[in-house]
């Protein structure tokens, strides 16, 4: 290295080493008020170390902080998984928004009479096959039950039991619940007690009208409803009654909150009975509880 090159590096060292003084002066007083000696160099290094600081503070709120997620490719493994789960939950709900949509599409039809019920394969509705309808008998069928009914004209067997049709009908489960005592007409119970959930819902088995709604000492509030085909449903100990007599309810619909009124309820519990033709049947041939 020459001297004239060494001159010039020692110069430029020196240079950039070199202590400037700032100086903060009271402008009317001419006061030193604040000063800072500071060279090239020291001013370099602090600006330097400030970007380092404010660099890795920045990294480390993007890296510690849910900010990251709104930065493309910042997302992490979990977030992915929950953005899938939760477009595969989206698909799912979907799909059984429209089936739903469907399902009270064809409610809604066989209501309106849009659509026959005999059309419809499936019983699981609220609405249910009306037993009453009209089918064209041939001549042998009006044969056969002209000489049956004038044979059996003064039989007496027909007083003992009521056969029970129950052909096309859909009874609704009055409530969700367990039986906790069956029917027995030896000893006088003529229903099955269901234990449910306290203020569930009493739904009437099948369409029909209110014909009674009262308080009985023994059986607290009571309602009864008339259906076709010669069906009466009775629903006791129920904390509140939702209809009034002369109401028309269908198949599945709250007409009472489960109970425990009257002095032979020991508990929260609903006592149904169900009638066919003036006598009592057991509900558990009818319904699958």
């Amino acid at each position: 290295m020459s001297k004239k090159q060494y001159k010039k590096k020692k110069s430029f060292w020196k240079r950039i080493r070199f202590n400037y003084k700032l100086l903060f002066l009271n402008e009317s007083t001419l006061e030193e008020v604040w000063s800072i000696r500071i060279s090239q160099l020291s001013g370099f290094a602090t600006v330097l170390l400030f970007a380092f600081c404010l660099i890795a503070v920045t990294a480390i709120v993007i890296i510690k902080t849910p900010i990251r997620n709104y930065l493309p490719g910042y997302l992490d493994q979990e977030v992915r998984i929950e953005i899938v789960r939760n477009a595969l939950r989206a698909d799912s709900l979907e799909a059984l928004l429209q089936t739903h949509s469907l399902y009270l599409k064809n409610v809604s039809d066989i209501l309106t009479g849009n659509v026959i019920p005999d059309s419809i394969p499936s019983a699981d509705s609220i609405d249910f096959i009306n037993a009453d309808y009209d089918i064209q008998r041939s001549e042998n069928e009006e044969d056969f039950i002209r000489s049956f009914e004038e044979e059996e004209k003064y039989s007496l067997t027909g007083l003992i039991a009521v056969p029970i049709v129950t052909e096309g009908l859909f009874f609704y489960k009055p409530v969700n619940g367990v039986i906790s005592s069956h029917y027995d007409k030896d000893r006088k119970h003529l229903g099955v007690d269901l234990v449910a959930a306290p203020k569930e819902n009493v739904s009437a088995t099948l369409d029909g009208t209110v014909i009674y709604t009262g308080f009985d000492p023994e059986f607290g509030n009571v309602i009864g409803v008339q259906h076709k085909n010669g069906f009466i449903s009775i629903y006791k100990h129920n904390e509140v009654l939702l209809k009034e007599m002369g109401d028309h309810v269908i198949a599945g619909e709250a007409i009472a909150i489960i109970g425990n009124t009257g002095e032979l309820s020991t508990g929260p519990h609903l006592h149904f009975e169900l009638w066919y033709k003036g006598e009592p049947v057991n509900p558990e041939e009818c319904i699958a509880f």
